[in-house]
C-alpha cells in the first residue's frame, strides 16, 4: 500500500573494484536518482535514507552478495549480470532518455552509477510491462552537497520515526510536517535526511521561510491554495501507465487551477528562492481551459460506460445523448398512444436486458390485443408483446447508448494522449510546488512553536541561547527548561556530569537537532542561535545487546564509537553519552579518558563534542587538556529527596545521586537504605581495594516487621485528620489493628 507522504523506491547497486554506485527510482512519482558512495558503510547510510522496498544487484557480484546476506530486513533480488555491463547499461540509458551520450547526466564515463541506473531501467521494463515515459530525467546527487547521516544518528535523534514504536508521531518529521500536499510531505522527509552543507543554499531557504512566517496573509493564502492540489507526481505515473481515469483528470485540473494565484503571491516576495519559484512555475492556462471544457465536474469512476464528456465538447456525443434522452419521451408518447388505441388502461412499456423493450398486457385484457402485436414473453399474470415501431425505436436507443459510450472512450484516449505531452512541465511544477510547500511548512512550524531564525556563521562556533528540544517541549506536560550551548575553539569539548533523569541526554540531543534544523533551512527552538556548518553529526547515545549477531552492549558501544572516531573531522559535531559504561569501572574510565584525548589531544580529531559521563574523574581534564570545559545538570536537595532542575550549568559535580534516583523510581525503601549504608562504607574506604572491604559487616535489610511498621508510620503521617469522619476513623483504627495482629 503506497503512503502518500513517502516514496516507494526500488534500489539498484553496482560494485566494481571497490567503487559503489547506487540508483533508485519511484515509479509512482517518476523520481530517478543516482549517487556514488564511498564504502559499504556509506551504502548502509544510503539504505537507511532511501528505505527501498526492493534492492537489486548483479547475481555474479560476490562483494554485494556477502554484504546483503547480513541485511535480513531487505527484500533482495539477484538480477541478470548483462544489464550491469557498462556498454549495455549506457545503451539502455541512451535509448530511454533519447540522448547521444550519457555524459549529459553529469557522471564520469566510468562511474558505477551508470551501471546501476541502466540495470534498474531494464529491470523496470522487464517487470512493469508499462510505459516509463514519466521517468524523464536521471538526477545526480552527491554526498558533497549534503550532510551524511548514519544509522545511529538517524535513530538516536529520532529524525523520521521514534526509537521505541518506530512511529512518525514523536519524531522531528512529525513535528515539522505542516505540509499541504503529498509531494511536499515526501520532500520534507528528504530535506530532514539531507541537511545542506552550502551556506548560501541554507540562507536562501531561511530567507524564504522568514518571509512566509512574517507575512500572515502570504502564509495563509499559500496554505489555502496548496490545500487544493492533489498528488501530481502520482497522477503523471497513471498517464504513463494508461491507468488514468476521468476523476484523475478532474484532480489534475483542480491542481492546475490554484497555480496563477500561487504565482501571483510569490511574485510579490523579496526572497530570491520564492521569486525563482514564481518565475519557473507554469500556470498552464491553456491546459486548464482544455480540461475544463472536456470532462464534466463529477464523472463516474469507469471510462467504458460513458457519462464523463462535458456537454458542448463534442457534437456527436451531444447528438447521441439527445437521442437517449428523447427516447424516454418517445416511449412515454408511444405508451399513451397504445393505451388510447387499444383501450387497455393498464398497458405499459418496459425493458429488460434479455428481451429488450416490450408492451405488457394483463391476462384480463388479452382480448383487446390487436393483431399487429407480436408475442415476446408469457408470464403468470401477463403477456409481453413487440411491435414493428417499438422494435425500430429499441434499435435506435440501444445503438445510441453503445455508440455514445464507445465515442466517449475514444475521446478519453485522445485526451490522455494530449496530457502526455505535458508530463515534463507538470513534473517541474510538482517539484516547485513541493519546495514551496516545505518552505511554508517550516514557516508555519516556526510561527506555531515560536522558533527563531538561526544565523549561519563561518567561525566554527555554535552559540545557542535558551535552546529547547523541539519534540520534548511539545510532548511533556510541565514547562520545558531551556538551556544554552556554546562551543568554539576554546570550549570545544564539554564534559557533562550529573544524575540520570536530570536532562543531560535531552540537552545533547536538542543541540544536535538544532544544528540539523538550521542546516535544513528551518528556524530553531531557541531565543537566539549562531550556527557554524558541521559536516557530520555523530551520536553515541544509549546501547542495547545485539543478540542476533552475538554482540554485547559493550561491543555495540565500541563498534559505534569506532565508526564515529574513524569518520569524524574537525568540522563534525560529536554527541557521546556514557562512553565506557558497559565494562568495569576502571576499564570504562580509561576508555572514556583516552577517547577525550583522542578527540582533543595533539594531532587529535578536533571535533566539537558534548561528552556526558558518570566518571567524575574526567572533570580533572579541564585545565589540563585545552578545549575541555566542565558542565553539570543541576539538582536541588529537598527534605531527603532531590528535585531535578533540568538546567545545565557551568562546572562539574562529583555526585551522581544514584540512590535518590532509585527512590524516585520506586525501589523498596529497605533496599535504598541498605544501598546508602554500603555507599557510606565504600566512600570512607575509597582508597582501599574493594576486595579488602568487609561489606558483610554493614547492617543488612531491616526485618519484615520493621518494614511494615515503617509503612504504617508513613500512612499515619499522610492522614488528613480534619477531614476524617468518625466512621472512617474507626475503620482505619480497625485496619491498623488487623495489620498489627498479622505481623505478630
Amino acid at each position: 500500500m503506497l503512503k502518500e507522504d513517502e516514496n516507494s523506491f526500488l534500489l539498484s547497486v553496482y560494485e566494481h573494484k571497490g567503487r559503489i554506485g547506487a540508483a533508485y527510482a519511484d515509479i509512482s512519482t517518476g523520481a530517478f536518482l543516482a549517487e556514488e558512495v564511498a564504502s559499504l558503510e556509506e551504502l548502509g547510510n544510503l539504505l537507511l535514507r532511501v528505505l527501498p522496498r526492493e534492492v537489486l544487484f548483479a547475481e555474479n557480484n560476490a562483494v554485494l552478495f556477502h554484504y546483503f546476506k547480513e541485511q535480513e530486513s531487505l527484500y533482495l533480488t539477484r538480477y541478470d549480470a548483462w544489464p550491469y555491463e557498462s556498454s549495455n547499461a549506457k545503451r539502455l540509458l541512451q535509448e530511454h532518455f533519447e540522448v547521444m551520450s550519457v555524459s549529459v547526466f553529469g557522471f564520469a564515463d566510468d562511474s558505477p552509477c551508470l551501471n546501476a541506473a541502466g540495470a534498474l531501467l531494464q529491470y523496470l521494463l522487464d517487470t512493469q510491462k508499462n510505459s516509463l515515459a514519466h521517468i524523464k530525467k536521471l538526477l545526480k546527487t552527491s554526498g558533497k552537497d549534503y550532510m551524511a547521516i548514519d544509522a545511529f544518528t538517524h535513530r538516536n535523534l529520532e529524525l523520521t520515526e521514534t526509537m521505541r514504536g518506530k512511529e512518525k508521531r514523536g519524531s522531528l518529521l512529525w513535528l515539522l510536517d505542516k505540509t499541504k500536499t503529498a509531494m511536499g510531505g515526501r520532500l520534507l522527509k528528504l530535506y530532514i535526511e539531507q541537511p545542506l552543507l552550502n551556506k548560501k543554499e541554507i540562507n536562501a531557504r531561511l530567507d524564504a521561510v522568514e518571509e512566509i512566517k512574517e507575512g500572515y496573509a502570504l502564509r495563509s493564502s499559500l496554505r489555502q491554495e496548496l490545500d487544493k492540489i492533489y498528488d501530481i507526481e502520482r497522477l503523471l505515473s497513471r498517464i504513463s501507465y494508461g491507468s488514468l481515469d476521468a476523476r484523475d483528470i478532474i484532480a489534475l485540473k483542480n491542481s492546475i487551477e490554484p497555480l496563477p494565484k500561487i504565482q501571483q503571491l510569490l511574485k510579490g516576495c523579496k526572497s530570491q528562492a520564492l521569486l525563482q519559484c514564481a518565475e519557473q512555475l507554469d500556470t498552464l492556462d491553456q491546459l486548464y481551459a482544455y480540461l475544463d471544457g472536456c470532462i464534466c465536474e463529477d464523472p463516474p469512476h469507469g471510462i467504458r460506460d460513458g457519462g464523463f464528456i462535458k456537454p458542448g465538447y463534442h457534437a456527436e456525443v451531444d447528438k447521441l445523448r439527445e437521442a437517449k434522452t428523447s427516447g424516454s419521451e418517445w416511449l412515454s408518447t408511444m405508451e399513451q398512444r397504445e393505451k388510447d388505441a387499444t383501450g387497455i388502461k393498464n398497458l405499459k412499456i418496459g425493458y429488460n436486458k434479455v428481451f429488450g423493450y416490450y408492451i405488457e398486457v394483463s391476462k384480463s385484457n388479452l382480448s383487446s390485443v390487436p393483431y399487429r402485436y407480436t408475442r415476446r414473453q408469457t408470464l403468470a399474470n401477463c403477456e409481453r408483446y413487440i411491435t414493428q415501431e417499438l422494435k425500430e425505436l429499441e434499435d435506435m436507443l440501444l445503438s445510441a447508448t453503445d455508440k455514445c459510450n464507445a465515442l466517449e472512450y475514444h475521446l478519453f484516449l485522445q485526451i490522455r494522449d494530449y496530457l502526455a505531452q505535458y508530463i515534463d512541465v507538470l513534473q517541474k511544477n510538482a517539484s516547485l510546488l513541493a519546495k514551496i510547500d516545505v518552505l511554508q511548512s517550516f514557516a508555519q512550524a516556526a510561527y506555531d512553536y515560536d522558533y527563531v531564525k538561526p544565523k549561519i556563521c563561518s567561525d566554527g562556533s555554535i552559540d545557542i541561547k535558551d535552546g529547547r528540544h523541539p519534540v520534548v517541549e511539545r510532548t511533556v506536560r510541565q514547562e520545558f527548561v531551556p538551556n544554552d550551548t556554546y562551543l568554539d575553539e576554546q570550549e570545544k569539548l564539554l564534559i557533562i556530569t550529573g544524575p540520570n533523569m536530570a536532562g543531560k541526554s535531552t540537552f545533547m540531543r536538542q543541540t544536535g537537532l538544532i544544528v540539523l534544523m538550521a542546516q535544513i533551512g528551518c528556524f530553531v527552538p531557541a531565543s537566539e542561535a549562531r550556527i557554524s556548518i558541521v559536516d557530520r553529526v555523530f551520536t553515541r547515545v544509549g546501547a542495547s545487546d545485539d543478540l542476533a549477531s552475538g554482540q554485547s552492549t559493550f561491543m555495540v558501544e565500541m563498534n559505534e564509537l569506532a565508526s564515529i572516531l574513524n569518520s569524524a573531522t574537525k568540522d563534525s559535531l560529536l554527541i557521546l553519552d556514557e562512553i565506557g559504561r558497559g565494562t568495569s569501572t576502571l576499564d570504562g574510565l580509561a576508555i572514556a579518558w583516552a577517547t577525550i584525548e583522542y578527540i582533543l589531544g595533539k594531532n587529535g580529531i578536533g571535533a566539537k563534542t558534548l561528552f556526558a559521563t558518570h566518571y567524575h574523574e574526567l572533570t580533572d581534564l579541564e585545565g589540563k587538556l585545552p578545549g575541555v570545559q566542565n558542565y553539570s545538570s543541576s539538582v536541588r536537595e529537598y527534605e531527603k529527596s532531590i528535585v531535578f532542575l533540568h538546567k545545565i550549568q557551568r562546572g562539574g559535580t562529583d555526585r551522581s545521586f544514584g540512590i535518590e534516583v532509585a527512590k524516585l523510581a520506586g525501589l523498596p525503601s529497605a533496599l535504598t537504605e541498605r544501598a546508602k549504608s554500603l555507599l557510606s562504607v565504600l566512600q570512607q574506604n575509597a582508597s582501599t581495594d574493594l576486595r579488602n572491604i568487609d561489606l558483610s559487616s554493614v547492617p543488612e535489610f531491616p526485618d519484615k516487621k520493621a518494614q511494615e511498621a515503617e509503612k504504617m508510620i508513613k500512612s499515619l503521617a499522610q492522614l488528613d485528620i480534619d477531614h476524617l469522619t468518625p466512621l472512617e476513623a474507626l475503620s482505619l483504627l480497625n485496619d491498623i489493628k488487623q495489620r498489627a495482629i498479622e505481623n505478630g
